[in-house]
Formats: structure tokens, C-alpha cells, sequence
């Protein structure tokens, strides 16, 4: 059965790719499904989203900031016809850890001046490069007073705490396909004491505004869609992680039988969005990092190269840049095989998975590229409109790709 499957797979993905011309991805916006749909996209709504999340701080896991909003979340689902939302709950308890202060940046840190961290091969001294460029230090903020915004300080104050944690997910229901689905999903939850715009409200709001795209009145899909945003990911992927605990044993069960109602769907494909803005470049000699969005930034979309199924996730990525390469407005979009650290992981051997974010995560964001990552910089000033458009232009090759996979069409 799997290896039919496989095939199965491969093969829908391979003639998406081959019909990728002019009459399937290349139709005009005004005569074909897909571009009506990507018009739907707009800087303004993307920025409105992502500015609503930023009210609740760095929403790190285990605070009210973070339950407050998972609730928000909700009711936006909501409003924009996502109506059948359901939140899947799981238990945290991890044991103590000892007491960590640290900072990534010094207190009024700016992206002109030197990062702080040493520079060098691997970060091992100032003035070394490696094949990755100049390199700087990563590490999690955790210090209030790194954070010269009173009032993100205030909203970042109450520490985390172990319990019950909650995620919210919605279903776009297949109306050929109900039983076949693909997962399409960001995570909400930050951490850094800022307001975890770029990771990841830039992801997350992207896939809210897909939830309401899909959900207008007059789009259909063969195929089912659900939209998840995970919480926990800044622990250990733990939302994702206790979706596929509780739920990867369901797929495909009608319940009632003979209802044609599939609580959980077979998975075809997981899409995750993650850090969507910042592609600034790699660090100078200095360790400072230029504050402008390159020429020639790209979207990376990551599959993993070593995972049981990265044939199958590399024909996906390649469905995803075709439709970048169609529907793109500024930015272009690349293949990697680094996906690592992020919610895809977990599902990397079970289904076809990839990432889609602003560079690679190992050979970049790892390496210091981004000085918003988790750091007091991480805020909604950091960011230009030519950073948005990186991550409204992830929106559009996500939208192109999942409306093309399922099957979706508008009617009058």
C-alpha cells in the first residue's frame, strides 16, 4: 500500500510540474482560477494580520500573552469563514531547568553596529569567514531589560509555566476528495521579549490569510485543506509533535461511517511557514548586517534531503516553485534540502513535507543572518514593506501551489 502511494504521489506531483505552462500556471490573472486567487493577496491585509498578532508580545508558550492569542486566532478563523475550528489539546510538564539570563544583543542594539557576538569561522573569532560568509553568535534572548520598548517589556513580563496547551486548527472540506488533505501551517507561538513578527507572525498570518481565501463564497477544492497554527514550537516542535501523537492513527476513518465526514483526512502534503521576511544577506566582517531587503532576495523552499521521503518532498518543493516562478509579483522563490527546526520535521518520514521561509535555516538563520531571531529585535519596526512583500510573495506561491494541488476553482 505504501509503495503505491509513493507512486501515486510522485506521479501527481511530476505532472504538475510538466503542465507548469502556459495554459496551466502561465494563464492570465484575469482568465484563470488560481490568478484570481492570488489577486486576493494584498500587502495591506497581510500587514493588518500579522500586526494583530504582534498586540499579544512574543506570545511564548505558557503564558496568558500566548492563550490570549491562540484566541484571537480562533475567532479570525472565525469571522473569515473558517467556521469549523477545533483546537487540539496536549499536556507540557518538561522538568526545571536552572535559571538562564541571556541576551543575543546589548539593551538599544541596531542593525548599523556590530552584533555582539564573535565573528569569524564558525563564530570562533573575529575577522575568519567560512563558506557561509562571516558568522555571529545565536542565542535567545531572555532578558526584559534587553528590550528598550517599556511597553513590550510589559507585555512580555509573566514567565511561562508548565500545563496545558491548546492549538487551533481549520478545515477547508474537499468536495470531491473529502478523505485526502493538505496541511498547511505556521507556528504562533515566539519567544525573544519582542513581538515575534518575523517568527513567526509573518508565517502565521500568511497562513490565516490562505484561510480566508479559500474560504471565500464561490471557491471550491477537490481536496481538503487544513490550516493549523501549532503552538510550542520555540520547545522542541511539541504542538506538532502531539498533533501527530494524537491524531496520525486517525487518517482516513469516516466517522460516523457512512457520513463521507473524515475527521482527519489522509495527509498528502505538509507545508510549513516559517520566518517569512528578513533575506538581508549574510553579516560583514564586522558582524553588522545591512537593514535593507537585498535586490535579489529569494524564498527558500526547504525539503530534507535525508528523510525517508525526500524524493517525494523534493517533487513537492519543485509543485511550489513552479508556482513562485507563475505567480510571484517581486520575489523569486529556490530549492534547498535543509530543512531542519520547524514543525515539518516531525512529519518529514510520514508525508511529503517542506518548509518555506525567508533563507535556509542550518546554513543561514543558523549562522546569524538574521538579528531579529529571537532577539529584542524582532518588533514591528524592524521591518519595511519590502520585508513584507518577501513574505506576502511566500503567500502567493503557497496559494498558487495548494489552490493547483487541490483542485480548486471559483464559480460565478
Amino acid at each position: 500500500m505504501y509503495k503505491k502511494t509513493k507512486i501515486a504521489l510522485i506521479s501527481i506531483f511530476i505532472s504538475l510540474l510538466l503542465s507548469a505552462g502556459p495554459g496551466s500556471w502561465g494563464q492570465s490573472i484575469d482568465n484563470d482560477s488560481i490568478g484570481i486567487l492570488v489577486s486576493r493577496l494584498t500587502l495591506e491585509n497581510y500587514k493588518n494580520t500579522i500586526k494583530g498578532l504582534a498586540q499579544f508580545g512574543d506570545r511564548r508558550q505558557g503564558t496568558q500573552r500566548n492563550a490570549d492569542a491562540v484566541d484571537w486566532i480562533e475567532a479570525q478563523l472565525q469571522a473569515v469563514g473558517c467556521e469549523n475550528t477545533q483546537r487540539l489539546t496536549y499536556l507540557f510538564d518538561p522538568p526545571p531547568r536552572p535559571p538562564r539570563v541571556r541576551s543575543a544583543l546589548p539593551v538599544n542594539q541596531d542593525l548599523s553596529t556590530a552584533t555582539g557576538g564573535e565573528v569569524g569561522r564558525n563564530g570562533s573569532g573575529p575577522g575568519g569567514s567560512s563558506i557561509f560568509g562571516y558568522r555571529v553568535g545565536t542565542a535567545a534572548n531572555s532578558n526584559l531589560e534587553a528590550q528598550p520598548d517599556a511597553r513590550i517589556r510589559e507585555l512580555n513580563t509573566e514567565q511561562p509555566v508548565n500545563g496545558e496547551r491548546q492549538e487551533v486548527y481549520c478545515t477547508k472540506i474537499g468536495r470531491v476528495h473529502p478523505d485526502q488533505m493538505y496541511i498547511v501551517s505556521a507556528h504562533m507561538d515566539g519567544r525573544g521579549v519582542n513581538e515575534a513578527v518575523d517568527d513567526d507572525a509573518s508565517g502565521t498570518a500568511l497562513v490565516m490569510e490562505l484561510a480566508r481565501i479559500f474560504n471565500a463564497p464561490g471557491v471550491e477544492t477537490q481536496r481538503s485543506i487544513r490550516f493549523v497554527l501549532w503552538n510550542n514550537e520555540e520547545t522542541g516542535l511539541r504542538g506538532s509533535r502531539a498533533y501527530i501523537d494524537q491524531r496520525h492513527s486517525l487518517q482516513g476513518i469516516e466517522n460516523p461511517p457512512g457520513s463521507g465526514q473524515y475527521p482527519e483526512p489522509h495527509w498528502l502534503g505538509m507545508i510549513q511557514h516559517d520566518m517569512m521576511l528578513w533575506d538581508h544577506g549574510a553579516p560583514r566582517a564586522d558582524g553588522s548586517v545591512s537593514d535593507r531587503q537585498r535586490p535579489e532576495a529569494d524564498i527558500n523552499i526547504e525539503f530534507q534531503g535525508v528523510s525517508d521521503l525526500a524524493e517525494e518532498s523534493m517533487a513537492l518543493a519543485f509543485v511550489f516553485k513552479a508556482a513562485a516562478d507563475a505567480y510571484n509579483t517581486d520575489y523569486p522563490a529556490t530549492v534547498g534540502p535543509h530543512m531542519t527546526n520547524t514543525d515539518s520535521t516531525p512529519f518529514m518520514n510520514l508525508v511529503p513535507s517542506i518548509s518555506l521561509r525567508e533563507n535556509e535555516r542550518g546554513a543561514h538563520t543558523g549562522a546569524g543572518w538574521n538579528p531579529s531571531w529571537h532577539t529584542p529585535l524582532d518588533v514591528w519596526t524592524t521591518f519595511s514593506d519590502k520585508d513584507f512583500r518577501l513574505g506576502l510573495n511566500a503567500a502567493q506561491t503557497t496559494l498558487a501551489a495548494v489552490a493547483r494541488l487541490t483542485g480548486t476553482t471559483l464559480s460565478e
